[in-house]
This record gives C-alpha cells, structure tokens and sequence, in this order.
C-alpha cells in the first residue's frame, strides 16, 4: 500500500528517532541523578546512625543503595540499547531510504571508537561499584564490628550482604558486555 499524504516511512522513522533520542536524553538524566541521590540517602544513614549511636541502622544503607543502584543500572542499560538502536537498526534503514547505505548518524559510532574508550568503560564501572558495592559493603564491615547483633540483624545483613554483591557483580557483567 502507498503511503498516502504526508505520511512516509522516512517520516515515521526520523519521528521515531526523534522520540526514542528524547527518552534516551530522559533516562541519562534520571540516571545521573540517581548518583546524588544515593550520595544524599548515604549521607543520612550515616549521620543517623553516627547521632544515634546505633550500628543496626547502617542497615538501612545496604538497602538504599541495592534499590537505587539496581534502578541506576537498569537506566544505563536502556541507554545503551536506545543508542545500539540508532546504529544497528533505525540508523541504517533512514540511510537506505535516504540512498545513502549506512548509519547518517555519526556520532551515534564515532564518540564509542575512540582509543580510550576501554579506559574509560573501566573506569566508569569502578566508580559505579564504589557508592553500590565499595561502600555498602563498608556499612555492612560496621555493623557487624560494632553493632548489637541477633539473629534477625545478622541475618537481615548476610541477605543484604547476597544483593550487594549480585549488584555489584552485575555492575561489572554489563560493563564487559556494553558493546
């Protein structure tokens, strides 16, 4: 079937492009903010258990930062699959459509083939191991040197002592597996 009007397929997907860049535009920015607000919920903790001397609250950080990290990590990667989009799929479909085989977005392959890419890709995924792995798992070292103890505080932190390191161990799966 034809198009008909002013609908046409290199339309649809510079709107669909134009779409999927804005969400992707979103999600970077919640993301980049879910690092200070774990900075603040860290914060908090910290002085409220420092206030009140009383090591069990550090619990609360483990928690805290598995929630809002795994968020974090969910937004990286539907960053990263928005961008591997635009280059593998709607970029090169907008070039045929155009007669130009290819992707004729540029920068979507040029800011990832730099020669310091891995460096940076190692780099990024230590500082994102340190407020969701690196310092969790410090409050966790503290609570159980100076905290009461019991059976459902020891065992509530072993529990989150598991979704510390799962995130943390995910934290590093996908930067080795970010294309």
């Amino acid at each position: 079937m034809a198009p008909t009007g002013d609908i046409t397929i290199g339309k649809l997907l510079m709107a669909e492009y134009d779409r999927v860049k804005e969400e992707q535009k979103t999600r970077i920015g919640f993301r980049d903010n879910l690092l200070y607000v774990t900075l603040a919920a860290m914060v908090t903790v910290l002085l409220g258990a420092a206030q009140a001397h009383r090591a069990e609250l550090l619990l609360a950080l483990p928690v805290a930062t598995c929630v809002l990290g795994w968020t974090y990590l969910a937004n990286d990667q539907k960053i990263s699959a928005i961008g591997r989009y635009v280059r593998t799929n709607l970029g090169p479909r907008l070039g045929d459509l155009a007669g130009e085989p290819g992707n004729p977005f540029g920068w979507e392959a040029a800011h990832r083939s730099d020669s310091r890419r891995k460096q940076r890709k190692i780099i990024q995924c230590v500082v994102d191991l340190i407020p969701f792995g690196a310092l969790p798992l410090a409050s966790l070292v503290a609570f159980w040197l100076y905290g009461a103890g019991g059976l459902w505080p020891v065992t509530a932190s072993l529990v989150e002592l598991a979704a510390v390191a799962a995130l943390a161990a995910q934290i590093v799966v996908y930067a080795e597996s970010a294309p």
